[in-house]
């Protein structure tokens, strides 16, 4: 099994420059255009159909089809299926057999610790469902049921928030880093490079100063850059 995450491309070259400022590393591989930072292999797609999507590969998915068909709409595609989260994040099921790159020795990109994907979704339980049929399993959970995280045999997590959780902007899916105190500094980073800030967040700081940011890669892939 492999597990990456996908994200659209109209333009290859500013994917590719965007990535290399913040020291992705380039996965070598026959058929797909691969980036790691150690922690999440991302692929550049620059198919005019492709979505920014959770892909999973694995020789058959029948039985898990069948189990996610009766509560969810799977759609055949070419080498597997799709189909849409709760959040609204695709879900690409891949039948290949493809084994999960070596990335162990990649060191962190300029972001920082990475944390996996989050989500937000307005059916908390529903998403919980979908990502158990497909591997998935919980490994905590917020009080009220407010968040769950999630992870696969790839050590893939998914952090699901219930709406209203986050008051800042959301894009499913968003790849989430925590660098505690080690955040200011790497926003300034950041800012040297002229990577463009999607949103500055302050919600979390009753003083109203910038602890935490919001990109975005070319594809509109989110990133969160936040101190915890």
């Amino acid at each position: 099994m492999k597990t990456l995450l996908q994200t659209p491309t109209g333009n290859k070259l500013l994917s590719h420059e965007f990535y290399s400022k913040l020291d992705f590393k380039t996965i070598p591989d026959k058929s797909l255009d691969l980036l790691s930072d150690g922690k999440i292999i991302i692929e550049i797609n620059p198919d005019n159909f492709a979505r920014a999507g959770l892909k999973i590969f694995k020789p058959n998915w029948s039985k898990e089809v069948k189990l996610l068909g009766n509560e969810f709409k799977v759609h055949e595609i070419e080498n597997g299926y799709m189909l849409g989260s709760p959040s609204g994040m695709w879900v690409y099921l891949i039948e290949e057999r493809l084994a999960q790159p070596e990335i162990d020795h990649i060191s962190p990109s300029l972001l920082g610790k990475n944390a996996g994907i989050s989500l937000e979704s307005p059916d908390l339980l529903r998403s919980e469902e979908l990502f158990r049929i497909i591997g998935f399993k919980k490994t905590h959970e917020g009080e009220n049921n407010s968040w769950i995280s999630l992870i696969n045999d790839n050590d893939f997590n998914i952090s699901i928030m219930k709406p209203f959780t986050c008051p800042h902007l959301f894009f499913n899916p968003s790849v989430t880093f925590f660098n505690g105190r080690r955040n200011a500094e790497i926003i300034n980073k950041l800012r040297r490079l002229h990577i463009p800030i999607t949103q500055e967040v302050t919600a979390f700081n009753p003083s109203g100063n910038v602890e935490n940011i919001i990109i975005k890669d070319p594809g509109g892939l989110g990133f969160f850059i936040f101190n915890d």
